[in-house]
């Protein structure tokens, strides 16, 4: 059973819909006990990065979160401010994030106006290696995204894919269990439903 942990952030129905339209069986619940029998989670994400990790922590959710993602090694996707969340910190503000990846989440700045911030809309990814999450997408897999900050990772192995707006940023991560994505797979059609599926 995959649960999408309900934080009060991100498109839990429409994660819950594209799931369901690929035969998993999905419930969406912010319920430690349910979030501890989970087979696999996801960590959606709209929002700020410290009211991200208040709610979290609001509704008693790190320790089973810790728990399952670092000691029981349970799958887990970030989407979006769910993947920002897996870092150590944000410029967007002073908590601490879970830390599960070494990386940290840094606001877009460019040096002219011609690229508005926040990074909206549709943009091609690059898979940078071979990964199951990002298996059978075709050529130039198109998703939507809609966010001002990007993860910024210390060590280049856990680069899943990459995109460019301006420059490069990293739009795709993976470390053993733990994979997230700066885009919205739930709102990005045939793509996103091939990478849920994955």
């Amino acid at each position: 059973m995959i649960v999408i942990i309900d934080y009060g952030m991100g498109n839990l129905g429409s994660i819950q819909n594209m799931l369901r339209k690929v035969g998993a069986k999905v419930v969406i619940s912010g319920k430690p006990d349910v979030i501890a029998s989970a087979d696999k989670l996801i960590l959606p994400g709209v929002g700020s990065f410290d009211n991200g990790m208040s709610k979290l922590k609001e509704l008693g959710l790190l320790t089973v979160l810790h728990q399952k993602v670092v000691a029981e090694k349970t799958p887990i996707l970030g989407i979006c401010l769910g993947m920002q969340l897996m870092t150590k910190s944000s410029e967007e503000g002073l908590t601490k994030g879970l830390g599960w990846i070494n990386a940290d989440t840094v606001r877009f700045t460019f040096s002219s106006n011609v690229y508005r911030v926040p990074h909206m809309g549709w943009n091609t990814i690059a898979a940078v290696r071979q990964s199951k999450l990002m298996s059978d997408l075709g050529d130039e897999p198109r998703f939507y995204f809609a966010h001002s900050y990007h993860v910024r990772c210390s060590d280049d192995a856990v680069v899943l894919a990459r995109t460019t707006y301006a420059h490069e940023f990293i739009s795709a991560i993976e470390h053993q269990n733990i994979a997230g994505v700066q885009f919205h797979p739930e709102k990005s059609h045939k793509y996103g439903m091939q990478l849920l599926s994955n």
